[in-house]
């Protein structure tokens, strides 16, 4: 992974873009990471993994509603007194 500064990345923007085809690209600013640029491609990616992981915790969450007497009446009830 490639780090530069974010005075770097203002002045080499495209060489910066290239770059993060590859892997990704931190940005710092005053010894600080602040930023990480990547590729469209490896966002979509990990926007696709925190996805389905959120599913597959919707899924045993509610499965374990439903195991202790959770109906969707129940659910409704609460969720209108909100």
């Amino acid at each position: 992974m490639q780090t530069i500064s974010a005075t770097d990345a203002k002045q080499r923007l495209a060489a910066m873009l290239d770059a993060a085809q590859s892997e990704p690209v931190i940005i710092r600013r005053q010894k600080r990471d602040v930023a990480v640029v990547m590729s469209m491609q490896e966002f979509e990616r990990l926007r696709a993994a925190n996805i389905a992981e959120f599913e597959q915790l919707s899924e045993r969450i509610g499965k374990a509603a439903t195991a202790r007497g959770l109906t969707e009446d129940k659910l409704n009830t609460i969720l209108a007194h909100r």
